[in-house]
């Protein structure tokens, strides 16, 4: 059975801008690099950045993107150190919690938001998506 995530891999057209993109811009650590790739991380999460000659700097139209953990003291100055780092928005939010939703260099879809899957479990019980059913909560052990 699954254990967990163990690694999220992205494509990258750049790799020193990528890399001191997430390094510089959101605050990883650099692990390891190499021609074609590195090694970043931050609690828990495993970043590998892969040189890929496909990738472009387009953002996809869909909706998938990546998230961030921040807490209500953090997310306005992270906000504000964003813009002033240049981000571009893709999004609104209009979801429970504070959420802003930016680009990295290439594209990639990216979110800092407070809250976790209990938060945003609690919200859906006062007012659900069209059709929901809320089946188990996160720490009930199912």
């Amino acid at each position: 059975m699954l254990k967990g995530l163990n690694h999220l891999t992205l494509a990258v057209s750049e790799l020193s801008r990528s890399t001191e993109f997430y390094r510089e811009t959101l605050g990883l650590t650099l692990n390891a690099h190499w021609d074609a790739g590195a090694y970043l991380s931050l609690e828990g999460l495993w970043l590998c950045l892969t040189l890929d000659k496909h990738r472009g700097t387009e953002p996809h139209p869909e909706y998938t993107h990546y998230a961030f953990t921040v807490t209500a003291d953090e997310f306005t100055p992270i906000v504000e150190h964003l813009k002033a780092k240049g981000v571009k928005a893709w999004r609104h939010n209009r979801s429970e919690g504070d959420s802003f939703y930016f680009l990295d260099p290439d594209g990639h879809k990216l979110e800092i938001h407070v809250g976790d899957l209990s938060s945003r479990l609690e919200a859906c019980r006062q007012k659900p998506y069209s059709g929901m059913e809320i089946l188990t909560w996160p720490d009930d052990g199912d």
